[in-house]
């Protein structure tokens, strides 16, 4: 593993060391005084050297001195845009750029914003962020190469141009995969979870990170640090587990994985999503759980990937009713600047969830992105509407409502996030679906494989017919395909009937007479079902089939544990 460079928490004190500074003296566009331009440095913390101009804190404070209001503005604005090019869209992306931002491509939106990064966005089956995806921008690797450079093509000509610009996506794996084609695909996080071995999530995730940093990814929204707390749908199998130190060890493995691939990881949804069952696609969840749960079973991966070196956390749209009631973390000062920074220590980026999801559009999007900036955000994801927010950002700080101090330490931890993945060397494109990292996705999807009921890791005998709830034909032909390789005849009726339930299914979905029954999502289903066999993947990835193949045709014990407790089943029916 490549090391991880030097922990958020102690940058991020150096780099407010600086802020503090900076914006002291500013007046009027964004000037400085001449000592901070000059390259002189403040005074040293008795216990924290002073950052020097060669680091990626220095740097960032550096550049931040030389930048007017509009780049100030535009650096903490991260929105999405429409057209798989940054130059050259179809008629109807023009047309979605223009509602967005009144431009045409994603390139012209960069030059008249100064937008400091980008997402890509898209869509995946059982999608439960995709109410807030208006659209795709991701097709294949090479379209996305493609994308990304002229995205960069277009940022290095601002006055912010000599950090690298962000691109970020929501690589999370299961069932929220923005790029799904061509690529590695590891098993969900509830896999990782249920194979318990923080290791295998970092080989596999810095397998992934390496394959996202060759198509010009540099962060990732991910991994999802969320305890499950409940049965959330919204949620479910992208969380590691319902256990927080289990989750913990997770977040830290993925954290490290990405990380050392050179792509930010943004862990995410804090304070925890995962504490409500209530989607905040839709509304306001409300955690009700005492201050003192929240430290005990909420916190926990979030620390853990803070103290992994995470370089941003994502804040969630949740009424936390013990620390700030009635106020979205979003928006909440106390849980954000009190809670996030004070008590766990965070002081790298802090990223919004998207804010054009309906509890952030209670606010217009310039009051929104204002409002979310003074609660400790430092930068602002998938506006509905790029120029009210970004005019909204440049009105309060120019009638001071926005405090200049407050923008500056923002975007001076977005470029030193930008910095330290600059000089980075990038990956090959041929890394992508290579063989050393699918062998990372097959250990980790393997480990995963939990059995529930019956003999442990008993061959199914005879030939098998495999069949699954509706819309899983091209998962159950994976499968097909997999126990055929392993050396089982699988017939298109009767046999030993092998039946596949995932991501919303219910009890209306199992199979009666179905031999055995397997959960490629969350298990909770399987407490309904009759077959004497239940094994569960939680993940229906190629990886995942493989390994449920080899496990059916006796050639391998499922070795995992459910991370999540079930009612009448064991963690696993395997003897320890």
């Amino acid at each position: 593993m490549g090391r991880v460079p030097i922990s958020p928490r102690r940058a991020g004190v150096a780099v407010t060391a600086l802020t503090a500074l900076l914006a002291s003296g500013c007046a009027g566009e964004g000037q400085v005084p001449a000592p901070a331009l000059s390259g002189a440095a403040p005074t040293a913390s008795p216990t924290v050297a002073a950052p020097t101009a060669g680091d990626p804190a220095g740097r960032a404070a550096t550049l931040a001195g030389t930048l007017g209001d509009e780049d100030l503005v535009g650096q903490v604005l991260m929105p999405y845009a429409y057209g798989s090019s940054a130059t050259t869209v179809t008629p109807g992306s023009a047309a979605g750029n223009q509602a967005l931002a009144g431009v045409d491509t994603p390139a012209e939106m960069i030059a008249k914003y100064r937008l400091g990064g980008l997402i890509l966005v898209g869509f995946s089956a059982d999608d439960p962020t995709s109410g807030n995806q208006s659209t795709t921008n991701v097709d294949n690797p090479a379209q996305v190469k493609k994308l990304t450079t002229g995205l960069r093509e277009a940022a290095g000509k601002l006055a912010a141009g000599p950090a690298p610009f962000l691109v970020g996506t929501d690589q999370e794996y299961g069932v929220v995969t923005r790029i799904t084609d061509g690529v590695t695909t590891l098993p969900s996080a509830l896999a990782a979870g249920a194979a318990d071995d923080p290791a295998r999530t970092e080989a596999a995730w810095k397998a992934a990170g390496t394959e996202l940093a060759a198509m010009g990814v540099n962060l990732d929204f991910a991994p999802v640090a969320d305890v499950l707390a409940t049965r959330s749908t919204v949620i479910g199998s992208r969380s590691f587990g319902a256990d927080p130190k289990r989750a913990a060890a997770q977040v830290a493995g993925a954290v490290q994985g990405l990380q050392s691939a050179g792509v930010a990881a943004s862990v995410k949804h804090f304070p925890g999503h995962g504490l409500s069952a209530a989607d905040s696609h839709q509304e306001v969840p409300v955690v009700a759980q005492p201050r003192a749960e929240l430290a005990g079973l909420a916190f926990p991966p979030f620390r853990a990937g803070i103290d992994a070196g995470a370089m941003a956390v994502m804040s969630a749209h949740l009424d936390v009713t013990a620390v700030d009631p009635g106020t979205p973390a979003t928006f909440s000062r106390k849980l954000l600047t009190d809670v996030l920074r004070g008590e766990l220590g965070f002081q790298g980026v802090v990223i919004t969830d998207g804010m054009n999801m309906p509890p952030a559009k209670r606010y217009p999007p310039g009051e929104a992105a204002v409002k979310a900036l003074l609660a400790g955000n430092d930068l602002i994801l998938m506006t509905p509407n790029v120029g009210q927010a970004y005019d909204g950002l440049l009105a309060a700080l120019r009638d001071g409502s926005l405090p200049r101090e407050r923008l500056v330490t923002a975007v001076t931890r977005v470029l030193a996030m930008k910095f330290r993945l600059a000089d980075r060397p990038t990956p090959a494109m041929s890394t992508l679906d290579s063989a050393p990292h699918r062998a990372a996705a097959a250990e980790l999807a393997a480990a995963a494989v939990t059995q529930l009921r019956g003999g442990c890791g008993r061959k199914v005998t005879g030939p098998v017919s495999v069949t699954t709830s509706a819309g899983r034909d091209r998962t159950r032909e994976t499968l097909t395909a997999a126990l055929t390789a392993a050396g089982v005849r699988v017939v298109p009726k009767g046999g030993t009937r092998v039946h596949l339930v995932g991501y919303g299914d219910g009890p209306k979905d199992l199979a009666d007479g179905a031999a055995v029954t397997v959960a490629m999502d969350t298990p909770y289903v399987l407490e309904k079902a009759t077959s004497p066999t239940l094994l569960a993947t939680y993940s229906s990835s190629r990886a995942s089939m493989t390994a449920l193949a080899g496990v059916l045709a006796g050639k391998a014990k499922p070795t995992g544990r459910s991370p999540v407790p079930l009612t009448g089943l064991p963690a696993t029916s395997c003897a320890s």
